[in-house]
């Protein structure tokens, strides 16, 4: 658990169960409802001893890892972690449908409208919006961390698929590979990223897996990544050299697995385009150490973890052993603060119905977190989720087990919307350390 002082000062993080006897002897209150944070009331930074932590990220495209851990003579022992979830894809989304929008009335029998690109510049270093989401919300968490725990460095792992050696399929030398972006890529580290470290046919996960040609090159196929998928080595023995066409009998399971061979290289590209500005970033804040993810890699294995980004977070950089892992993962998902648009539109991009000019209904806004207590009907119980606020004053929870409606007057505040949503699960296979 996080710790402050009187005067809101970090302090050495505690055990949960050190943070409950806190709070049952009144030395402390609850500063924070999630992440979870006591503020002590008897006590100053002055007057406790600081050793200080260190924090681990593990950069993604669809998701970050991020681990608080401390450091003993090149031991490391894990305090805190969560998993970023990160919502580039649904910025992307929104932006291409504003574009259609503003494409369809410039085209359409309408008041003429004179395009504006024309006199926008773009600033150095630009990224488009929903890469920048990407560094600003692991900045964002880092910086929490640090009003939260006393972080004395950061630890990233600047990682890189060779996007260029990737779509050539063969070995690049001399001027060839010069014209290429970037250099020391791994293939079979990019397909075991991008198929999620399982078999394509099967399903198998857990097992040993091996290269595989969607068609074989014996009958013409290319070693481009675009041909190649992980296979157990059940199927690839199974599969030899024939055709998938003729090994996948499911049509639906075929075309399955051509598509997904055939995804471009999106998420290596986002990947790509902003290690350096969230290396630039964090270092501007803190003392930042770079890792590349071979060296991750070759700490997690050693360490006999399994694979997840909260992990690999841990393991970034340099360090001799991994003594503890923790047991329970915070997910963190980026959900936004909300929209300025005051009304909805159609398919067209017209207005359809007008949304109300304030946030706030009887105290609660849409994002907050809740504990809601039901006396009655089929939602009976405790509840406690994220709050959906209507006008009329029933509101609906959204929980793990479902949406919950209620009066607003079963809730009870917990914590003020700060654009993310929490949820916990268990870390996978770190029984044996924790």
């Amino acid at each position: 658990m996080f710790v402050l002082d009187a005067h809101g000062t970090p302090l050495q993080p505690c055990h949960p169960a050190r943070a409950r006897i806190l709070l049952a002897k009144g030395r402390a209150v609850v500063h924070r409802h999630t992440p979870f944070t006591i503020r002590l009331k008897d006590r100053t930074a002055a007057e406790s001893q600081v050793d200080g932590v260190e924090v681990g990220v593990d950069p993604g495209s669809k998701h970050t890892g991020i681990a608080v851990f401390t450091v003993v003579v090149g031991k490391r022992r894990g305090r805190y972690a969560l998993q970023l979830d990160h919502r580039g894809a649904t910025i992307r989304r929104k932006l291409d449908q504003r574009s259609n929008f503003r494409r369809r009335r410039r085209s359409a029998n309408l008041r003429h409208r004179q395009p504006r690109f024309h006199n926008r510049t773009r600033p150095t270093g630009w990224l488009p919006p929903s890469l920048k989401h990407r560094v600003d919300t692991a900045v964002s968490w880092v910086d929490r961390l640090s009003r939260w725990a006393p972080v004395r460095a950061v630890h990233v792992e600047r990682v890189a698929f060779d996007t260029h050696a990737l779509s050539a399929g063969r070995p690049l030398e001399g001027v060839e590979y010069q014209q290429g972006t970037l250099h020391g890529c791994e293939v079979r580290e990019y397909l075991l990223a991008k198929f999620d470290r399982t078999c394509v046919y099967c399903g198998a996960q857990g097992v040993p897996l091996n290269i595989d040609h969607v068609y074989p090159r014996s009958k013409g196929g290319s070693d481009r990544v675009s041909n190649l998928v992980l296979a157990c080595v059940d199927c690839n023995q199974a599969k030899g050299d024939c055709p998938v066409e003729e090994f996948v009998r499911s049509p639906k399971a075929l075309a399955r697995i051509t598509a997904q061979a055939k995804a471009p290289l999106r998420d290596a590209a986002a990947v790509n385009a902003t290690r350096w500005a969230l290396w630039r970033a964090l270092d501007e804040r803190l003392p930042t150490r770079v890792g590349s993810g071979g060296r991750t890699k070759w700490n997690r294995t050693r360490n006999r973890l399994p694979k997840s980004h909260t992990l690999d977070a841990v393991a970034v950089g340099k360090l001799d052993t991994i003594t503890q892992t923790v047991r329970t993962v915070l997910a963190v998902g980026c959900t936004g603060r909300g929209t300025y648009a005051r009304t909805r539109t159609d398919r067209h991009g017209f207005p359809r119905l007008r949304l109300p000019r304030t946030k706030h209904f009887f105290g609660f806004a849409t994002g907050d977190l809740v504990r809601a207590v039901v006396p009655k009907g089929r939602n009976a119980g405790t509840h406690t989720g994220r709050v959906a606020v209507r006008s009329a004053g029933s509101h609906t929870v959204a929980t793990p087990q479902g949406p919950v409606k209620t009066s607003h007057r079963n809730l009870r505040l917990l914590q003020r919307a700060d654009g993310y949503a929490y949820t916990t699960r268990k870390e996978k296979g770190v029984s044996s350390l924790s």
